[in-house]
């Protein structure tokens, strides 16, 4: 449910680009100038990504729950490069935007053994997990170096691709490789969760 969640202004993205017709007129992402904002595929599919960024922090305010950094950290880039695309009317802010917002999540990962004086795997799993130092080492090593791949394929299919097969990898690619990467993970971990004491 979670996954789903953190998911929501991707699919509001997604499902925003297509059904405003997004691809139908040659893949292109150049905004046109003199076309409202409400007509525009791109330019309303990034307005709803923020609007939905927003909404998922708003939510979990309004249920007293915490705030993730990371949801921090996503509403803020969104905000910025989403709002650059929208001011500018220039879908390159917004194709940047997942570049960028991976490589954050890598100095996060990166720098919060030094802040923290643990890695951030461990700050969140060290509950329901017990590893050796060396093995959440490799854990934080392992989510520092996917999401550096991640920004780097973001700027290849943003350089290669149409704008409608760019939303399209955006919304399957990245999906499908955060979950191959997710559930690796959860595989590996598998033998180190320990059973609650009955």
């Amino acid at each position: 449910m979670k996954f789903l969640f953190d998911l929501f202004p991707v699919i509001a993205f997604f499902a925003t680009y297509k059904l405003a017709g997004g691809g139908e007129k040659g893949g292109s992402c150049t905004a046109t100038p003199d076309l409202p904002i409400t007509q525009d595929p791109i330019l309303l599919a990034t307005g709803l990504a923020i609007l939905a960024t927003l909404l998922q922090v708003c939510w979990l305010l309004f249920r007293r729950k915490k705030v993730d950094g990371m949801l921090w950290v996503s509403l803020a880039i969104v905000a910025v490069f989403g709002g650059a695309t929208l001011y500018f009317r220039d879908p390159t802010f917004i194709q940047w935007k997942p570049t960028i917002l991976y490589w954050a999540f890598s100095i996060i990962f990166l720098l919060c053994p030094f802040i923290l004086g643990r890695t951030l795997v461990q700050t969140m799993l060290g509950q329901q997990i017990s590893l050796p130092d060396k093995l959440w080492g490799r854990l934080n090593s392992a989510w520092i170096i996917f999401f550096l791949f991640m920004g780097a394929v973001n700027l290849a299919a943003v350089h290669n691709l149409s704008c409608n097969d760019w939303v399209n990898f955006k919304f399957y690619g990245f999906t499908g490789l955060m979950l191959l990467f997710v559930v690796g993970q959860a595989m590996f971990l598998a033998r180190y969760v320990q059973e609650a004491p009955r």
